[in-house]
């Protein structure tokens, strides 16, 4: 089974939560902290079940997320 991890541009991110619904792994969830604009942005969570599935990238509508897919070494 993959694994991976994402990376969210805090500064990019609007907290609109649509990256929420689609992990279905539930590794990203909304943040109590707040971006340089004021926005409540997400976070990940990284309890090592993400599957770099990039679901969470396609639906930014900012294009705030980065997912990497984890090699064995990595892990």
């Amino acid at each position: 089974m993959r694994k991976g991890k994402i990376k969210i541009d805090e500064n990019r991110c609007k907290g609109c939560k649509l990256c929420i619904p689609e992990c279905k792994v539930d590794e990203i969830r909304m943040s109590t902290k707040s971006n340089k604009y004021g926005y409540n942005i997400v976070e990940f969570r990284a309890a090592n079940r993400c599957n770099a599935c990039t679901l969470c990238a396609i639906v930014c509508p900012e294009a705030a997320i980065e997912v990497f897919e984890l090699l064995e070494d990595d892990k």
